[in-house]
Order: C-alpha cells, then sequence, then structure tokens
C-alpha cells in the first residue's frame, strides 16, 4: 500500500507539472491569436498542425506511445483553437 501512495504521489506531481504547462500553452495560444487577428489569419492551419503532431511524436523516446500522444495533442490543439476562436468572437464584436 506505501508502494502505491508513493506511485499516487509522484502522479500527482506530474499532474501539477502538466496544469501548469498546459496554461503556459494557452496563454501562448492567446499571444497566437492576437497575431492572426492582426494579420486576418484563420484560426485554423491544418498543415501546421500536421507539423506539430509528427514533430511531438517525433519527441518520445518509445514510438509505443505515439497514437496516445497524436491523440493528446489533438485535443490540446483543439482547446487553442477555441480559445482563439474566442478571441477572436470578441474582438469582432468590440
Amino acid at each position: 500500500m506505501e508502494e502505491l501512495q508513493k506511485t499516487r504521489a509522484a502522479l500527482d506531481e506530474v499532474d501539477r507539472e502538466i496544469v501548469r504547462l498546459f496554461e503556459k500553452r494557452m496563454l501562448l495560444s492567446r499571444d497566437v491569436a492576437a497575431y492572426k487577428i492582426a494579420h486576418a489569419m484563420p484560426v485554423l492551419d491544418r498543415s501546421r498542425e500536421e507539423q506539430v503532431l509528427a514533430s511531438r511524436c517525433a519527441m518520445l523516446q518509445d514510438a509505443h506511445w505515439a497514437p496516445s500522444v497524436r491523440e493528446l495533442f489533438v485535443k490540446i490543439m483543439a482547446l487553442s483553437r477555441a480559445e482563439q476562436e474566442r478571441l477572436l468572437e470578441a474582438k469582432d464584436h468590440a
């Protein structure tokens, strides 16, 4: 039982770091949105997203996780796009 508690504590620490980095990434997404607004660019850039997905999978030490990493970043990028779209909509209604 003590081993399980130690592992769960380690997971909690990893999760704290993931949350911190997620917030940082979302703030950077706002910077991307500001640039796209200023340059009249669309939110979705499929070729860029495919590049990101490929590069994130290439970062893995164990390619076994590639489908999961791809799925993770598909979701992260969808959340980033949603934030960018929210900012664009707010700008349009200002």
